[in-house]
């Protein structure tokens, strides 16, 4: 589980943090990422991710006729997997193809994270590392199933 906090307050309390109640799903399985200070609308975000492959043949009817069919896909199934949560938090599915597509959501999620990251650091570029770090996790994972 990842736990993101960013706030504008006190940048150096290291306190710890306990994760927070309510994120198991009844079969035990938890979102990858929860914010503790609110996101939106009061609320707090959680997000889970996952990576489909663009050339599976069960994709490929949806990706040759339209680009990152296959996140948006994933990203309704992860939507529905994790319902339950939307009552307490704002859930985000992050759905990445192996040829780097994102799904919409999850792209507008990434690139507001870039955004609150660049304000708390006053690094310009911090939101293009961001999408550079995740391509070449997509990359090194594209490696290795080769």
């Amino acid at each position: 589980m990842i736990i993101v906090i960013i706030s504008n307050s006190n940048r150096n309390n290291n306190n710890a943090v306990k994760e927070p109640s309510g994120l198991s799903r009844t079969d035990g399985k938890r979102p990858d990422g929860v914010t503790l200070v609110p996101w939106k609308s009061g609320r707090c975000v959680t997000w889970d991710v996952t990576v489909t492959d663009t050339l599976a043949q069960s994709n490929l009817p949806m990706t040759s006729q339209t680009t990152g069919a296959a996140a948006e896909a994933a990203a309704d199934r992860k939507t529905a997997k994790f319902a339950p949560l939307t009552q307490s938090y704002l859930f985000v599915p992050i759905a990445v193809e192996t040829m780097g597509a994102i799904n919409r959501v999850g792209k507008e999620f990434l690139s507001d994270l870039g955004k609150r990251i660049r304000q708390m650091t006053n690094e310009k570029r911090e939101g293009t590392f961001l999408f550079q770090r995740l391509s070449i996790v997509i990359q090194r994972y594209n490696a290795v199933a080769i």
